[in-house]
């Protein structure tokens, strides 16, 4: 009888631990799963803001055919667009896209002074590109600031939470508008 006992106190621990073990490899899993999923979506977020500072070139020269003297603005754009290519942490990323964006503003504001310009079909066409081009981008940073929502809320969970941060599962940082975006841009033609 005692060995019979003792069989099956070993059987329910041997469950016990089975479940348990198979519960916290579901759960690793689960978090490696998010994780490469706020990775991929950080990745959509560069794909767009790339194709965006691949378009930039061809609209800084088609402005400057028509407006040469506004050397400051090309300046402001082509150092934005060369911070963004080198930015490497969601921080640095979203402080050059702000600072692209902002050099970009001003440089449709100055077609806005050329009429000549404003009719060109190339320039139309690459400000059409360019607008779609930025909803891209809000969509990719919508849909990373919900996947590290979905990651954050999982490594602080229970019970993930208790083996998360010793595995090495961080929070991650989301996109958050720059500062300032809330005011609406000063366009003036003077």
């Amino acid at each position: 009888m005692k060995k019979k006992g003792c069989l099956t106190g070993i059987a329910v621990v041997a469950v016990i631990v089975i479940i348990i073990v198979a519960s916290a490899v579901g759960g690793y899993n689960n978090l490696v799963n998010l994780e490469e999923k706020t990775n991929t979506e950080f990745s959509n977020v560069q794909v767009q803001l790339q194709r965006r500072s691949d378009l930039v070139p061809n609209l800084v020269n088609t402005v400057q055919a028509y407006a040469a003297h506004e050397t400051e603005v090309f300046t402001a754009v082509a150092d934005a667009r060369a911070k963004l290519a080198g930015a490497s942490t969601v921080q640095e990323t979203s402080e050059a896209d702000a600072e692209l964006t902002s050099a970009l503003g001003r440089l449709i504001a100055i077609s806005e002074s050329y009429p000549e310009l404003k009719s060109n079909e190339n320039f139309l066409s690459l400000q059409d590109e360019l607008a779609g081009t930025e909803n891209r981008i809000g969509v990719a940073r919508q849909d990373y600031n919900e996947a590290v929502q979905e990651y954050n809320v999982k490594i602080r969970s229970f019970p993930t939470a208790i083996y998360a941060r010793i595995l090495g599962f961080d929070p991650k940082e989301q996109f958050a508008a720059s500062q300032g975006a809330q005011e609406a841009p000063q366009v003036n033609f003077n």
